[in-house]
């Protein structure tokens, strides 16, 4: 990932770090790949700012797998997440912990999926083991799984109701943390994970009202996007009336390929589709925004989500044995 991105030396100040993910996007399904319905102005925007990576792949065909490697930069036959319903486990390092040692806050904002559950997701317990809280996270607002509008969450092990949409609720999370403690004289450290577009479809009337020639779930499926979009927009946004953004590392991706069934596709011509090997289940949009240090590009050069957590090891100087397999 270095090479692509030019030489990332190390920061004299310690950058912010930010990591979006979406849950189920295919390759295929933005603006910037030319989709022929779909509009991702404020990913376009980012693609175009930043290093767009048009190789960029997923740690394994379905969500918990790729999640497990994002935390700990192993994949999924070294952390045993082999899919949904097994949790990640205790002795693994991950990048939160990392972070958090090295004077980071850290928070999570969205769907986990790390603690072993299946279906609909459901307030992440205080107590719960394999919680956002035991793998070095200060703060978080996180269910279990995916999770659509008006969902109940829990914020730090209180149970909340918020309303609207999830990816709305998600940003406006990591924002609210970002903005809290942006002055603390810490850099901070945000993941926001999104429960959109995952099925079940229940998008705002709004936000699928472009959609109305195509069949109730396609268009409920892409006006999750649009609306995951628009809080892309959203975070973007705050981060410049913060006065961060120059010095945030901020990266996009999903968490494996786009779904079957949904018209128009989801993988951009590629073949297969999330829970497959082949390279609709696995490739993925992938992009890295960091203004002060990257310049705009775009590369075919391979990388995954494991990937990340020794670029960020490198790019915050970080000791090697934050990692138990170090590779950037």
């Amino acid at each position: 990932m270095a090479l692509a991105a030019g030489s990332l030396p190390a920061a004299e100040t310690k950058p912010h770090i930010i990591f979006v993910m979406a849950d189920d996007m295919g390759w295929g399904q933005t603006g910037y790949r030319g989709h022929p319905v779909l509009k991702t102005p404020n990913l376009d925007a980012m693609a175009a700012s930043g290093l767009r990576f048009d190789r960029f792949y997923a740690g394994g065909p379905v969500c918990s797998p790729t999640r497990a490697s994002v935390m700990t930069g192993r994949s999924h036959d070294r952390t045993g997440v082999l899919s949904h319903g097994y949790a990640l486990r205790n002795q693994e390092k991950t990048i939160a912990q990392a972070l958090k040692g090295a004077g980071y806050v850290t928070g999570h904002f969205g769907k986990w999926h790390l603690n072993g559950y299946k279906g609909p997701g459901a307030p992440v317990l205080k107590d719960d083991p394999h919680g956002p809280g035991a793998f070095g996270f200060d703060e978080w607002t996180s269910v279990t799984n995916f999770f659509d509008q008006n969902p109940l969450m829990s914020r730090n092990g209180e149970f909340v109701e918020l309303q609207g949409d999830s990816s709305d609720i998600a940003v406006n999370e990591a924002v609210t943390f970002l903005d809290r403690h942006r002055n603390d004289g810490k850099p901070m450290f945000a993941v926001v994970w999104y429960g959109s577009p995952h099925s079940p479809y229940k998008a705002l009337q709004d936000d699928k009202s472009a959609f109305g020639d195509l069949d109730p779930a396609s268009a409920d499926h892409y006006g999750e996007l649009v609306a995951m979009d628009r809080s892309v927009g959203v975070l973007r946004a705050k981060l410049r009336e913060f006065g961060i953004a120059d010095n945030t590392l901020l990266v996009f991706c999903s968490d494996n390929g786009g779904l079957p069934g949904i018209k128009p596709e989801t993988v951009g011509g590629l073949r297969g589709f999330k829970g497959s090997v082949f390279e609709g289940g696995l490739r993925v949009p992938g992009i890295i925004e960091w203004p002060s240090v990257i310049s705009p590009r775009v590369t075919e050069h391979l990388a995954c989500v494991t990937d990340l957590f020794p670029t960020v090891v490198d790019v915050v100087g970080l000791p090697k044995e934050s990692l138990i397999e170090p590779v950037d």
